[in-house]
């Protein structure tokens, strides 16, 4: 992250966030999801071991 965390303008944007706007936020700063990211895209890993869902 590259973001200065005690710039208040860096983070205006959370003030727009919906709930799954700001789990996303969550979610991709976690170092884990960020090593486990290339087998979840390739399907080798469950994308419900996240927490994650889509519908349809």
């Amino acid at each position: 992250m590259t973001k200065d965390w005690r710039d208040d303008a860096a983070y205006a944007h959370f003030k727009s966030l919906d709930l799954s706007g700001m789990a996303w936020e969550c979610l991709r700063r976690n170092s884990d999801y960020r090593a486990d990211y290339p087998q979840l895209r390739e399907g080798q890993k469950s994308l419900a071991a996240w927490g994650l869902r889509f519908p349809g």
